[in-house]
Formats: C-alpha cells, structure tokens, sequence
C-alpha cells in the first residue's frame, strides 16, 4: 500500500501540482458554490475532494490509487480517500473533506502557520554536528520535514523522529517523508512516553480545541482544549539536550483578556531552567468555535508560539 501511495505522490509532485488548504468553512463554501459539477483537474481531484469522472486522471495515476486503497466509487463517479496539500516545495497526504473521522489527519493553515513558526526560529540556529529532532504528534509530518529542511541548510544533518498517537498520521508521514526524501524514524504513541532518551530540538502543534467529539486531531483535553498542550511542554523540557530547544505551536482560549496557557506554563517554564520567549503568533483562529456552550465566556482563541532554549549545561539535581 505504501508504494503505490508514494508512487501517487511522486506522480502528482511531476504534475506541478500545487494547492493551499483551507479552512474547512471556506472549503464548504467553496464546494457549495461548485455545485455537482464533477472534478476534471488534479486541483478538482486532490484539493477540492470533488468526485470525479476515471477519465479525469492519468490511466497509471488512477491505477496507483486503487491499488494503495486510495479512491472509492460514489454512484457512477469516484472519489479520492485523500486530499494533497502543498508547502513549500513539498506535498502532503492527508485526510478526505470533511475530516470527521476520529482517526482524520488534519492539515490545513494551521499547519502553515506552525511551520512558519519553526523556519523562523530557526533562522536564529547555529549549525551542529547532527541534530536528534522529535516531532511531537506529527500528523501529515510536515513540521518534521520543514525542521529537517532547514537544518540541511544550514549544514546540520537531523535525526527526525515522528511521533502520533493515530497509525493512520505516521501511514502518511511516511510517505510524506519518503516523497520529500527526508529519512524518519517512526514512534506511535502518546507523546514523549513513546520516545526515549534526548533532543536537540523538539516540535509539536497539538491539537488544542475541546471538542465535544473528543476527536485525537482535534481534542486538546480539559481546560478548554490546552491540557495536552501543557503537559506536551512540560514533558518536553525534561527532554533537551543542553542547548536542546523546544519549538511548541498551539492555540488559547482567551479569557477576560488574559492568557490562561501562559499563565499555567510560567511556573513550570522559570523552574526548567531554559531560556524561553512567548508570543501570539494570530490573535483571532477558529473564532466559529465561539459558537460552542463550552466557549460561551472566552473572547477568542490566539495560536501562540513558545520557544524555549535548555542551557548548554543543566543545573545540578
């Protein structure tokens, strides 16, 4: 299955293909206004979902896909499993439109604006010798493989290990992987209890919604939606090599104009011993959510971005 799902990649990246997710509203709306028209392009097939016609798609590209699993059959017309989106030079399967599924792999801005994140912190880094890098709940891998990019142009070599808790994230980060040529190392389970030993560098874009479905790509746990986040954070500073650095991406539901996340992680940020920097990276996400019961007293949810630097030697103790 994996082969021919790489080798469906590699077709569609020979394509040009280039397309930029969305948010799910602006997908809905953008499909209601299509209407039933069938798809007739790569865009159509991969991007939008829309169901399509066989002779939409090269004969070998279609014939790939059936045999990874990947298109099913709607009435007279097909359908792709799986969307493909772009970042960069690189593309990334990941789940069918709507991802409703508890096992859907998400990708969309969020996971632009995280990798925006990572590059330019990144651009403060210095080249080593070989960096061990984590990429906490991967998901499609592209934050892995935007990390490994960068560093190789800086000269250092990594070591990426990806992480998720969903078999279907690391089906997908492989490929994603293997297409960009970026080597991985695999670890399915519940964050840093999946892992052993320390990093250089560690990167995560959890989940953070409370969602009532309690989805693993969506739900970020109690207090509305930052517990993983938190523990995430905590666990990962335990984790630094001296001069490690964790890279952590996530959402916060406002409250009363103050920051409930950053309120929690001070303490355990000032105790670590790590050099640290905070800051909103969007003031305004996902503000549908606001519709929500569970949301009901909150003024907004902001992506905030953390990077904390470990000393180059730990305290004693």
């Amino acid at each position: 299955m994996l082969t021919h799902a790489a080798t469906v990649l590699r077709q569609v990246a020979a394509s040009g293909y280039r397309f930029t997710t969305v948010t799910p509203l602006t997908h809905q709306r953008v499909l209601a206004r299509r209407g039933r028209e069938p798809g007739a392009t790569l865009r159509d097939v991969f991007g939008w979902n829309l169901s399509f016609e066989a002779g939409a798609l090269p004969p070998a590209l279609l014939a790939d896909m059936e045999h990874a699993g990947l298109v099913r059959r709607t009435g007279t017309l097909l359908r792709s499993n799986v969307r493909i989106a772009s970042l960069g030079d690189d593309l990334f399967f990941h789940s069918a439109f709507p991802t409703v599924e508890e096992n859907a792999v998400f990708f969309g801005p969020d996971t632009s604006r995280f990798a925006r994140f990572v590059l330019h912190a990144l651009t403060q880094r210095r080249a080593q010798a070989r960096a061990r890098v984590l990429d906490v709940g991967c998901g499609s891998g592209a934050g892995g493989i935007a990390v490994a990019r960068a560093l190789a142009a800086t000269g250092t070599p990594a070591s990426v290990v990806m992480n998720d808790i969903n078999p279907l994230a690391l089906q997908y980060a492989a490929v994603n992987a293997e297409v960009a040529g970026v080597p991985v190392t695999l670890a399915q389970g519940d964050a840093l209890s999946a892992v052993e030993g320390e990093f250089d560098l560690i990167v995560s874009n959890p989940p953070y919604l409370d969602d009532a479905a309690q989805r693993a790509y969506r739900h970020g746990g109690t207090r509305l939606g930052r517990a993983l986040s938190a523990r995430i954070a905590a666990e990962s500073l335990k984790r630094l090599a001296p001069g490690g650095q964790l890279l952590l991406y996530t959402g916060v539901a406002m409250v009363d104009g103050e920051d409930p996340f950053l309120a929690e992680l001070r303490p355990v940020l000032e105790a670590s011993g790590c050099e640290w920097s905070y800051a909103e990276i969007d003031p305004d996400v996902f503000g549908e959510e606001l519709e929500r019961p569970v949301y009901a007293h909150i003024d907004r949810i902001a992506a905030v971005g953390l990077v904390a630097t470990r000393t180059q030697t730990r305290e004693p103790g």
